[in-house]
């Protein structure tokens, strides 16, 4: 929808208001704008004008010397990719300008005269119209953005918890290992989340009618970054189980129990956030799963079943500060359900 406006918008602007009764370059440029990455549409944009630029420039030189033909047309085209490649890198958008531009000219350029001037008005109102679409009249909704990239990660991270949980309950160290396998090919659902991000981030920057989400994507950038950490401490949660496993360590029931509690918090996490209510479930979740990993180990943990401990307790204190706990106050929290955990074991145990 957001291209198909534009095309027409600057069409109608290149055909109506610039007199050309045939307006190619402004409808390519806005789709242009439109098409690219969420989060890049400016800077695209910016890329498209210096490109078409940079190709009328180089192209008129070129001619000049070398005068038109077969292999003109080859070396123009050449040169213009060439040097933009030179000064933007492998930037896209300005070498896929500077060469189409190129092309353009150095084919048009003997049959009809003059074309670089509406060539560059034309590139700029195309990609001034597509970047009104996306800022004023078709803006997206940037947490729906966010939660339709952010979904497959909480549920894959909750699930493949829920699998070290079992696998430490049934003790089946294949289980844990393929949970392992699954928290290290997240990788593409991260990158997919960060561009994400930065996408709603460039909406509510453009788009007077979403400056009102400025909080709540802030608010889900810095649960972003923690994300990330939960995801890094979950994968040495199901490292140190599968090992627990492998040397047969003390399992307490209490360990699978944390672990499994560790993945509702991240379940409601998400539908917290995406809620915008209170994050107190979260927080009483991630307590819980604390509280319970203080239990396992009053009741008696190996080398690794300590290292799972503490791996999860960490992730916890991540997720709290994801719920928008300061650093020292969630670490003061995980400490204080860990300690209440292992002092209700030895409470139960002392003679009577």
């Amino acid at each position: 929808m957001q291209a198909g406006l534009a095309a027409a918008l600057a069409w109608r602007i290149g055909h109506d208001v610039l007199g050309n009764p045939a307006p190619v370059f402004a409808p390519s440029a806005a789709v242009g704008t439109i098409v690219a990455a969420l989060g890049q549409r400016a800077h695209r944009t910016i890329e498209l004008l210096l490109g078409v630029g940079l190709g009328i420039a180089i192209t008129d030189f070129l001619l000049s010397v070398l005068g038109t033909g077969f292999w003109q047309t080859g070396l123009v085209v050449g040169g213009a990719i060439l040097t933009t490649l030179v000064l933007f890198g492998r930037s896209g958008a300005a070498v896929g300008q500077a060469g189409g531009t190129a092309v353009l000219l150095a084919t048009l350029a003997p049959a009809q005269k003059d074309l670089e001037w509406p060539r560059i008005v034309e590139a700029t109102v195309g990609g001034v119209v597509g970047l009104l679409v996306v800022a004023l009249l078709l803006p997206l909704n940037p947490m729906r953005i966010l939660d339709r990239d952010a979904a497959p990660i909480f549920a894959g991270l909750a699930r493949e918890l829920r699998e070290v949980a079992a696998s430490l309950t049934h003790h089946d160290r294949e289980r844990a290992v393929r949970a392992l396998t699954a928290l290290r090919s997240m990788g593409p659902d991260l990158e997919r989340l960060h561009e994400a991000l930065s996408g709603a981030e460039e909406v509510v920057s453009l788009a007077p009618a979403r400056w009102l989400r400025r909080k709540d994507v802030e608010r889900f950038a810095r649960a972003n970054r923690l994300l990330e950490r939960i995801i890094e401490h979950s994968r040495g949660v199901a490292r140190r189980s599968a090992m627990v496993l492998q040397y047969q360590e003390p399992v307490p029931a209490e360990l699978a129990t944390s672990v499994g509690r560790l993945a509702e918090a991240v379940e409601l996490l998400r539908t917290e956030h995406r809620a915008g209510r209170p994050t107190e479930r979260t927080r009483r979740a991630v307590w819980d799963a604390v509280h319970a990993a203080g239990r396992a180990r009053g009741r008696g943990v190996g080398e690794f079943g300590e290292a799972v401990i503490t791996q999860l307790r960490t992730a916890a204190s991540d997720l709290l500060r994801a719920t928008g706990c300061d650093a020292t106050s969630a670490n003061d929290q995980v400490r204080q359900a860990a300690q209440q955990g292992a002092e209700s074991v030895q409470a139960r145990d002392e003679p009577r």
